[in-house]
């Protein structure tokens, strides 16, 4: 949130959103070369099992316990200091605080960049990115386990941790992320919709690359052709044909009442043009007139259309199969 849609980036790598480095005990907010550790437990001294409170009547009692939690904690660190770690993210923990001031002032004072609350969802995504293996305890604590990037910095100018130069799997896929930037959440939610039907199209044109007219132009064919069809063959068939083709002119009658022009009008017209052999023409909401959809680059995925006409027509023989009668509210 913030700056303008312009802004939008793609980063090489990934983005973790509303995350900031713990600045709380002086500790980095930029590390190169970074060897990162994602641990999912406590960085805190523990606690019992069941509710309790422990009551304490003399300062040498207090002190004996202060300096046992210290030294626990201490015996964490130097764990994590001696796998090599620079950067440690921790798992947001809903039990207790994943990590306490103490703590942060050791990692502070070792150089290890510190990133709390990683949600439980992100955990995966992390993982398969960065190379490193979720941690649950500190004896599990290893180098092998550290993943790898080139460099994690702590953007406060949009509140994101970004980790760049992460290795490439054994997959071969490497990460990318789309960091998408805007002024209110309104239209950030615009532009994260905008920026998913952009990449569906891409995936329709990867799983079938084929093109077609758009602004209506091939289901107005289609129907063109059954109407040809209906009239040269005869009884039940005619009538079936007839009303396929009727209703693929609803996707042309739909796009001209959405667009604010005469349905009736536009319909009958891109009618008229397909019978005369003009196949790629469809309607032209800019202009508002019948135009030729290739001359002017307004074409879609072909398996769009595909998938519209195979699924339309299976959800109608599934219905017709139906032995009973369907009421509908």
């Amino acid at each position: 949130l913030g700056g303008t849609v312009d802004d939008t980036e793609m980063v090489d790598g990934c983005v973790l959103v509303d995350k900031k480095a713990s600045m709380s005990a002086g500790g980095p907010t930029m590390m190169k070369n970074a060897k990162i550790g994602l641990i999912q437990f406590q960085l805190s001294a523990p606690k019992t099992d069941m509710e309790s409170s422990v009551v304490v009547h003399e300062y040498t009692a207090m002190d004996r316990i202060l300096k046992e939690e210290k030294k626990y904690i201490v015996k964490m660190i130097k764990t994590i200091v001696k796998s090599g770690c620079n950067v440690l993210l921790i798992q947001k923990s809903i039990m207790r605080d994943a990590v306490n001031d103490l703590a942060l002032h050791f990692l502070a004072k070792k150089n290890i960049m510190v990133v709390k609350d990683i949600e439980r969802e992100t955990v995966d995504f992390i993982s398969r990115t960065t190379g490193c293996i979720p941690i649950a305890s500190i004896e599990q604590f290893t180098e092998e386990k550290l993943g790898k990037a080139e460099l994690v910095v702590d953007d406060k100018s949009c509140r994101v941790i970004r980790i760049t130069g992460c290795p490439t799997p054994k997959e071969g896929r490497r990460t990318v992320s789309v960091l998408v930037r805007g002024s209110s959440q309104l239209i950030l939610d615009e532009a994260e919709r905008s920026l998913h039907d952009a990449l569906c199209v891409v995936r329709s044109l990867v799983k079938k690359r084929a093109l077609v007219p758009g602004g209506a132009a091939v289901e107005m064919e289609i129907a063109q052709k059954l109407n040809v069809v209906s009239r040269e063959i005869f009884g039940t068939d005619s009538y079936c044909v007839k009303a396929f083709a009727h209703a693929l002119e609803i996707i042309p009658y739909t796009l001209s009442e959405n667009a604010g022009l005469d349905p009736v009008k536009f319909v009958t017209e891109l009618r008229n043009a397909h019978t005369k052999g003009k196949k790629n023409a469809g309607i032209n909401v800019k202009k508002n007139k019948i135009s030729d959809m290739l001359e002017l680059n307004v074409v879609q995925p072909a398996l769009v259309s595909i998938s519209a006409l195979s699924l339309a027509t299976e959800c109608v023989r599934m219905i017709l199969k139906i032995d009973d009668i369907v009421l509908t509210m």
